[in-house]
């Protein structure tokens, strides 16, 4: 029979042995969690150590991440491919144990936690998306969606705000089969909370409507237990939080209810003073034969799986299409006729070469996506008429007084989310969605409010998960709103995370591609910059470059000069018909001018460099025109550039275009200087 004590105290002794071999790390969590990891992990936790990917398995988020040798300690103990030398490693170069659990890095890591509360957050979005596919896909008979969500969060993770717009969003959608442990310890790196975190947890799940447990003994591996079966028996819609008071640093004698315990490793005189405390007898790394036995989920977890597969099978005999259209999108896969439907939309785009704003583009394009694909999932944070998030395919998502997912009259549900003003809570939430797989989630929000979402796009690129960000209203061109909507600096900075694609297109044609390329990048989240404004067609003789970033859209013949380009005007977005103007005006004055459209610059900055001197020759002066921040332009080795360096102002559009300069006049005379200095 199992013994939960050593259970848990092989949790606290790995925990202490790793933090303090690498002289770095948090012990405190891990030790005082470890009981309530017992409870959920040895008793109700459906998994599978030998396929950390099997599509029905229970979802186990760390939000409180820096407790990762807690994880680590789990996944090693229950016989995942995380063997002791890697927990020796632990915050070491190139290790399977980084400082904080990474997905992608380490076998049964669920998602990327540490900055608090967005793993909390990235639960609610795998809820839902198990709640959805469960709805879309399971039969009568046939329930080959059938999972929970468990979530560890500490204090940190509620008092991030972003705890409030996630979790009033799991109450909204009743997602019952949402499960949080709330690691009640009342100490962060401060010391203790209770000066600064006055919050009656309860009450304020309560307002969720959640389910509320406790608070309990979380040291009571039976009271967890009891308290999660309870939760998961629960059938009436809401979501739970169990309550567990518990000791940061339990077992530490010196240790314990400290915020030393935190961040820091105990030492080896306190380290030698808790296995004594504890009647843990073995050394360092060290675990006995009959713990890792009690400990051990693999046949367990080969059972489940076995259980599901013929359960999978039964319903691939009585529902094959449904059954194949399940398997791809867990895999990720897009149709196979998805390049032709993305062709096909291109070319519409092109040949009916309309004046639209690039968001309303970006609409016309996602109407043919989403009747092609239904795995994508929309959404706008409050803006959907603003944003265009919306198509003919995707009604409002909507839940009945059980929870149900409300269907129309063929039985489909709806596939766009009304967030909320909830932009960071929304992007985290996408995050859980991609995570969980079976959807490729966007959402939609002003492009200045990407400051709030920006640590949650960072996650998804971190995380090379594919998400798409859609930010209309994205310059001054979006007038009397002035200066607080009107994005300057954002741009910029968005194309300074690592591994986030960011496309700024200047007509359907470009948005078309960019929404195409988005949607075929598994590996990496995209942002999509829209304007307001109407943007005229920008004719084109080739279409295939526009996927490269950037391409040649108008050489100086294109005007009449039967000459080479004198200099080069880089454009994006807006800007793109500012340039061609320019160029007509320099072409009348003899001066040759070739115009690049860089839609997407993170795209052109991973093209070959034989392309790149294509599109940009040595020896031509280069202008780049963007109603931006100009520091961004000068790494193209730019001889000027035409951008906004303030904050902008209060007025009509065209108003704001003159006042900052961005007229083709003063492009074109741009242009002469640049010249005329090279000269």
């Amino acid at each position: 029979m199992a013994n939960p004590q050593n259970m848990a105290n092989a949790i606290r002794a790995l925990a202490m042995d790793a933090v303090q071999q690498a002289n770095s790390g948090h012990p405190g969590a891990p030790m005082g969690m470890a009981d309530m990891a017992v409870a959920l992990w040895g008793r109700h936790l459906a998994h599978n150590p030998a396929n950390p990917h099997w599509a029905n398995r229970d979802r186990f988020v760390l939000s409180n991440g820096h407790g990762s040798m807690l994880i680590y300690a789990l996944l090693h103990l229950t016989g995942y491919d995380l063997p002791m030398q890697e927990l020796k490693n632990f915050r070491q170069l190139h290790s399977k144990t980084a400082g904080h659990p990474e997905v992608g890095v380490t076998p049964g890591v669920e998602t990327t936690t540490g900055p608090l509360g967005q793993g909390l957050t990235n639960a609610v979005g795998m809820a839902l998306a198990e709640k959805l596919l469960a709805s879309e896909f399971n039969r009568d008979g046939h329930a080959i969606v059938d999972h929970h969500t468990y979530v560890f969060l500490g204090d940190g993770c509620l008092m991030e705000g972003i705890s409030h717009e996630a979790c009033a969003l799991a109450g909204a959608w009743k997602l019952d089969k949402l499960i949080a442990l709330y690691d009640d310890n009342g100490i962060s790196i401060d010391g203790q909370v209770a000066p600064w975190y006055v919050d009656d947890v309860a009450q304020r799940f309560n307002a969720y409507q959640w389910n509320v447990i406790g608070p309990i003994d979380g040291h009571d591996p039976d009271k967890v237990d009891r308290a999660i079966a309870q939760a998961k028996a629960s059938q009436d819609g809401r979501p739970t939080l169990i309550i567990c008071k518990t000791h940061i640093g339990k077992g530490s004698p010196n240790r314990v209810n400290t915020a030393k315990a935190h961040g820091e490793p105990l030492g080896f005189d306190e380290i030698a003073l808790t296995r004594a405390a504890l009647g843990w007898e073995y050394g360092p790394f060290e675990i006995p034969a009959e713990v890792y036995a009690d400990w051990d989920a693999k046949a367990a977890g080969a059972e489940r799986e076995a259980a599901w597969d013929e359960r999978f099978a039964a319903y691939t005999a009585a529902h094959p299409e449904l059954a194949a259209e399940f398997t791809r999108r867990m895999t990720g896969d897009l149709p196979r006729h998805f390049a032709q439907v993305a062709v096909d939309t291109v070319v519409a785009a092109h040949t009916k070469a309309e004046t639209v704003a690039s968001r309303k583009a970006s609409q016309l394009a996602l109407e043919e996506f989403t009747a092609k694909l239904p795995e994508l999932l929309g959404g706008s944070a409050d803006l959907t008429g603003s944003n265009l998030t919306n198509t003919k395919s995707t009604s409002n998502l909507r839940f009945d007084r059980q929870g149900a997912v409300v269907k129309n009259e063929d039985g489909v549900g709806g596939r766009h989310i009304n967030y909320g003003v909830r932009e960071f809570g929304m992007a985290a939430i996408m995050n859980g969605i991609a995570l969980h797989g079976g959807f490729i989630p966007y959402g939609g929000t002003f492009m200045t409010f990407s400051d709030y979402s920006r640590n949650a796009i960072r996650m998804a690129a971190l995380m090379k998960q594919r998400v798409i960000h859609v930010f209309t209203h994205d310059s001054i061109g979006l007038g009397e709103d002035g200066p607080t909507h009107q994005p300057v600096e954002h741009a910029a900075s968005l194309r300074l995370i690592p591994g986030l694609d960011v496309w700024r297109p200047a007509d359907t044609a470009e948005t078309a591609v960019a929404w195409s390329v988005a949607l075929s990048n598994r590996t990496m989240p995209t942002a999509l910059l829209l304007s307001r404004q109407g943007l005229p067609y920008a004719p084109k003789r080739d279409l295939g470059d526009i996927s490269r970033g950037a391409y040649i859209l108008s050489e100086p013949a294109d005007v009449g000069m039967r000459k080479k380009a004198q200099a080069v005007i880089i454009a994006t977005g807006s800007e793109v018909a500012l340039a061609l103007t320019a160029q007509k005006q320099l072409a009348e004055k003899k001066i040759a001018v070739r115009v690049v459209s860089m839609p997407s610059t993170t795209t052109f900055d991973r093209e070959d460099v034989k392309y790149k001197k294509l599109v940009l020759p040595a020896g031509l002066p280069r202008i780049a025109v963007e109603m931006g921040v100009t520091d961004f332009w000068w790494k193209y080795g730019c001889a000027a550039v035409v951008g906004i360096d303030s904050f902008g102002e209060s007025a009509p559009a065209g108003v704001l275009f003159k006042h900052f300069g961005f007229t083709a006049e003063n492009v074109a005379d741009t242009v002469r200087m640049a010249l005329s200095r090279k000269r």
